[in-house]
């Protein structure tokens, strides 16, 4: 925290870079390479500025020179935009610097160099987060939605990032440290005045309803986490069927683009092939499967087995027909998609002759792949299918795996202390337990996590300059 540290923080090949420097003598070093001085500008300002070094000309004066000192004069690297920050009112809360310049690579490197040379040293991944967490300018759990947002690749997964960024995980959290507090303040009281066996100050029917409040809350944080995984990684779509049905057509129709090898050949589809569209800015990741078929080829075999396994992982199933199911199909939809979302799309409906099928119970969306009618509906029906919650700034949405670990191990601590409570245990026990859960949610926020290893493993994924 003593040192000063500096980084790129866009990426390379832009027409403009912007170098960032962080720390105790940050002024100063871009003070050396700057035609003004920067320390009299005011704090959030911007300001043009030419970027110079001294050069010498000659390692040792030419003899015809008389001189006593090396010739040396300055030569202007860039025209830059400075914007400076001062302490405490920075991202890091430290004195920051950020250099806009052009973004040819020659001179973002040199810049960077003569920083070194100045006293700074290159920054680790993260540790401009780092500090901002280390200075309280954030809590732990923003520091991570701030690589969330920088990962954010649909309107879902950035509105989410957004949200824990401005503090929805923490504020929720900070609401039910408040509650453990008072059940825990409540029963130490009591071992105040242990020596009186019959005082109670905290009625333990009132602590157990709040109690089971608290943990209807957790539990409901910890549930979240399936859709805050779904979002974030793209809800996975298994598009299944006989061989010939059309699934590798429909992919194609759905992505926009010929991913998938289409024939009229039954069984050319050996493999699972993935890929990714947005729908109404939710990420889908889609599974085109091999056909499902009675086959002696050991290779289709194969590929029918996968998708098997594809369905199993899959959280909506498309069963693609173009004719009237056999009893054994419709038994295989069934079984194979129990618990899971089903949507049955008849294709080819240009090519069919427009009859019903029977099984009228079975909702069915009628397609044709090849000519794209309908295809808006389907979007539309698997969208639905997701089952994605309206989010809005304050939405609670657990996406972090080490957040739902704490708050699983909560929930352990948590029912130890109700089973206390029916049992009849003492308050000193009780008030142990609590106090293993008030510290298993501060590690999610970061009041417990103080050590360099932990820190770092949070921090080493982040992007250098960030």
């Amino acid at each position: 925290m003593n040192e000063t540290i500096c980084a790129l923080a866009t990426a390379p090949g832009g027409a403009l870079g912007i170098i960032r420097v962080s720390g105790p003598r940050a002024f100063d070093a871009v003070n050396i390479i700057a035609d003004k001085d920067i320390n009299k500008f005011s704090p959030n300002s911007a300001h043009f500025v030419r970027l110079v070094y001294e050069n010498a000309l000659f390692s040792e004066a030419p003899s015809c020179i008389k001189t006593d000192a090396p010739l040396a004069h300055q030569t202007t690297l860039d025209e830059a935009m400075v914007t400076v920050f001062r302490a405490p009112h920075s991202y890091t809360g430290e004195d920051s610097v950020e250099i806009s310049c052009h973004g040819s690579r020659y001179i973002l490197n040199k810049v960077l160099e003569l920083l070194v040379q100045n006293g700074c040293r290159m920054a680790q991944p993260g540790e401009f987060t780092q500090r901002a967490y280390l200075n309280g300018k954030l809590d732990l759990s923003q520091a991570e939605a701030v690589a969330d947002l920088i990962a954010s690749s649909n309107q879902a997964t950035h509105q989410l990032a957004m949200s824990q960024l401005r503090g929805s995980v923490s504020s929720e959290l900070a609401q039910l440290r408040q509650q453990l507090l008072q059940l825990t303040s409540l029963l130490e009281l009591e071992l105040d005045f242990s020596d009186h066996e019959d005082l109670e100050f905290a009625d333990r029917s009132e602590l157990k309803e709040l109690a089971n409040t608290i943990d209807s809350h957790i539990t409901h944080l910890a549930h979240s986490f399936e859709t805050g995984q779904a979002i974030k990684q793209g809800i996975p779509v298994a598009i299944v069927g006989k061989t010939n049905v059309g699934k590798s057509t429909l992919l194609n129709r759905l992505l926009k683009d010929d991913r998938a090898i289409v024939s009229n050949i039954h069984g050319t589809t050996r493999d699972t092939i993935e890929d990714t569209i947005d729908i109404q800015g939710v990420t889908f990741r889609f599974i085109d499967t091999a056909g499902i078929r009675q086959t002696t080829d050991e290779v289709e075999q194969i590929g029918i087995k996968r998708t098997y396994a594809s369905i199993q992982k899959a959280r909506i199933i498309i069963w693609m027909v173009d004719e009237e199911p056999s009893q054994e199909e419709l038994n295989d939809m069934k079984l194979l998609t129990e618990n899971k979302q089903l949507i049955i799309a008849r294709n080819k409906i240009d090519k069919a002759s427009g009859s019903p099928f029977t099984f009228v119970k079975i909702p069915l969306i009628e397609i044709s792949a090849k000519q794209g009618t309908n295809i808006t509906q389907l979007e539309q029906a698997i969208y639905d299918a997701a089952d994605i919650p309206t989010l809005t700034d304050t939405d609670v949405i657990i996406t972090n795996a080490r957040h739902y670990d704490a708050l699983l191990r909560a929930r352990q601590s948590l029912s130890r202390v109700l089973d206390g409570l029916r049992s009849g245990l003492s308050g000193d026990l009780l008030s142990e337990d609590l106090r293993d859960v008030l510290g298993i949610l501060s590690e999610i926020t970061g009041g417990q996590i103080t050590t360099p290893e932990v820190l770092g493993n949070i921090f080493k994924n982040f992007c250098v300059g960030k």
